[in-house]
């Protein structure tokens, strides 16, 4: 697997659950060196909080998503 596909990987597994030592080591060496996968961390990381936010707005206001 090529270093941006793990990344990649990486990137959205530490939405979900904690990543380990080595996993937390290997990303951020890696975005270190590649400013490609350090951008689609943030978008995945802003995408996330965002779809978050709407998902509990949803229910904070017993309305059904739209």
């Amino acid at each position: 697997m090529n270093a941006c596909k793990k990344a990649s990987f990486l990137m959205s597994k530490q939405l979900d659950t904690p990543l380990s030592v080595f996993e937390k080591a290997l990303l951020t060496l890696h975005m270190a060196m590649c400013n490609n996968c350090k951008r689609c961390n943030h978008q995945m990381r802003s995408i996330h909080s965002l779809c978050q936010k709407r998902h509990t707005e949803s229910f904070d206001n017993d309305n059904p998503p739209t």
